[in-house]
């Protein structure tokens, strides 16, 4: 299953990296990109675990950049 959240006010290259590799070693999680330009992230993994991610992403986004807005 994919999904993709609005990384809404995103915006350092070196923070993005973290952010796309923390959400990558997540488990169940078997890819994980983030398009700065676009500010999204898109996670593809288990039917299972994609509908419990938002909360543990926004953690992950909000430890890197905490004024940037998840949705």
């Amino acid at each position: 299953m994919t999904k993709v959240y609005l990384l809404k006010g995103l915006d350092c290259p070196n923070c993005s990296a973290k952010i796309e590799k923390e959400v990558g070693e997540l488990d169940g999680v078997t890819s994980s990109t983030v398009n700065l330009m676009n500010q999204t992230l898109t996670v593809q993994a288990g039917t299972s675990v994609a509908t419990s991610l938002l909360d543990t992403v926004t953690t992950i986004v909000h430890s890197h950049e905490p004024d940037v807005e998840v949705s």
